[in-house]
């Protein structure tokens, strides 16, 4: 789960506010500055431990529990931090001298305010698991309705798939590859987040990711993210290692233009796109695999940024013919920069790397077909 951003933690506390004045209106004289400041305080505190700011571990082993026992520990923890948060909040009151109580009283909860503090923080912390489990823009989305009616748009799609995810559920069981295929998309949830992207939907062992065309080529974000998301799993390589026996190795592809978004579904909705962008992306990450590159962005993405982000390149691959289009895609691939070798490191001591093949450069140039028809297995991308 998400901690949220300054602007989440802002709307949680005025939604807080705002259910300490209605408790107020319901059940007192009216609303108060007191009430507001409780209903604020409780409710940041529930949150806060919802979204894990602390006792994490503890809210990890109550999910461990059997369903039935999982619901009571559970309603019974909101209730302590609910209380809590009443205590403390009320001792911040009393201190500032805002309410005329005496400290005891202050600091101690109302038995009859309990129940509602309890049902509002059940129903924000309901609202915020959907709102995690669809994404927070579709989420936003489907409260504005903005895609009730179908909505040419333009945007960007990272299209990323998990290499070899296929060999490790054959060697280590379907389990276990979920177990890594959870792992893998919780580090790619950061990143995503920090360059304004959107997760829209899990297809098996891939992920995709959109933004706005415009929010997307600003500061060449869509880039930045990709090399953020591979930096992130080599900084843990030690980690990974130990627990999987590997380290994740992801392919990307970067494409986009014009695509239809609408609303769909009867019994389940979601929000889907529709259009030539979102195969063609799906076409050009299968196209890694031919080229053997980990990253390939389209020209149509490439020639709108601005600058690529500093320490990446781009190698033009030529054009391709993808399979189901009529007209060539002008393909580049995109590595980091590799750092310069000094004279220095040219004759390592004894030992230091006897044995060793010198390192392949990671522009070296590798044979391709120009005009090269491309055959990627079917997926099910058009959906986000």
């Amino acid at each position: 789960m998400s901690n949220g951003t300054p602007l989440f933690w802002m709307t949680m506390a005025v939604v807080s506010a705002a259910f300490g004045a209605l408790h107020g209106l319901l059940f007192g004289d009216g609303p108060k500055l007191a009430g507001v400041l409780y209903g604020t305080g409780v409710g940041l505190l529930v949150i806060a431990y919802e979204r894990g700011l602390f006792l994490a571990g503890y809210s990890r082993r109550l999910r461990q529990l059997p369903t039935l026992a999982y619901f009571a520990a559970a309603e019974i923890s909101l209730v302590l931090v609910i209380v809590t948060a009443m205590s403390l909040t009320g001792l911040t009151i009393w201190a500032l001298g805002i309410a005329d109580k005496p400290f005891l009283e202050a600091v101690t909860p109302k038995l009859s305010t309990i129940p509602f503090a309890l049902a509002v923080s059940a129903l924000i912390v309901a609202v915020l698991r959907v709102r995690d489990l669809i994404g927070s823009e579709t989420f936003t989305s489907f409260i504005l309705g903005r895609y009730h009616r179908p909505v040419s748009e333009e945007r960007v799609f990272l299209f990323l798939d998990l290499a070899g995810s296929t060999t490790y559920a054959e060697r280590h069981g379907d389990l276990a590859a979920q177990e890594l295929l959870k792992a893998v998309f919780a580090a790619i949830a950061e990143p995503v987040r920090r360059y304004r992207g959107q997760i829209d939907d899990y297809v098996g062992d891939q992920v995709i990711v959109s933004w706005p065309l415009a929010r997307g080529i600003e500061q060449s974000r869509c880039v930045a993210c990709v090399f953020a998301i591979r930096r992130i799993l080599e900084a843990d390589r030690d980690a990974w290692r130990a627990r999987f026996a590997l380290v994740p190795e992801l392919r990307a592809a970067l494409h986009g233009g014009s695509v239809v978004t609408a609303e769909v579904g009867v019994d389940r909705h979601k929000i889907a796109y529709f259009g030539d962008v979102m195969n063609a992306t799906a076409r050009l990450e299968g196209l890694c695999r031919e080229t053997g590159r980990g990253v390939l962005i389209s020209d149509a993405i490439l020639a709108r940024l601005p600058a690529l982000p500093d320490g990446i390149e781009a190698e033009a691959l030529g054009g391709y013919r993808l399979r189901g289009r009529s007209e060539t895609m002008a393909v580049h691939a995109l590595a980091e920069r590799r750092a310069p070798v000094t004279a220095g490191a040219a004759n390592p001591p004894a030992g230091a790397g006897a044995g060793r093949k010198p390192a392949v450069p990671d522009f070296a140039p590798r044979p391709r077909r120009p005009q090269a028809e491309v055959s990627v297995p079917g997926r099910s991308p058009a959906s986000a």
